[in-house]
């Protein structure tokens, strides 16, 4: 499944259903850079989950919304709501179990 890319536009809507988890990147944070990759990856192995990035260069607003302090930042929705967020970037092994483990 293709990575979806979020602003303030669509957020709500792309989260509200399933599982979700999202990306809040930036194109000038060298770690965003060396998790990318496996973000794309993974969104093609796990599909009963879905995989979004929300760029906070250009969506600040959903930056602030959700407290994102530092990136890499992925966080987890289910059915709308969040229920897990970690920091920094991880090797695909790690984020795919914690990802299952949010199943």
């Amino acid at each position: 499944m293709a990575v979806e890319h979020l602003n303030a536009g669509n957020f709500d809507s792309a989260v509200s259903s399933g599982i979700v988890v999202v990306d809040f990147w930036a194109e000038w944070c060298g770690p965003c850079r060396m998790l990318g990759p496996v973000f794309e990856e993974l969104s093609g192995e796990m599909d009963t989950v879905k995989f979004a990035k929300v760029n906070i260069t250009e969506s600040q607003e959903l930056a602030q919304k959700f407290s994102v302090m530092s990136i890499p930042t992925l966080v987890i929705f289910k059915e709308g709501q969040e229920v897990d967020r970690m920091m920094g970037a991880i090797p695909k092994g790690m984020l795919r179990n914690w990802i299952e483990s949010k199943l």
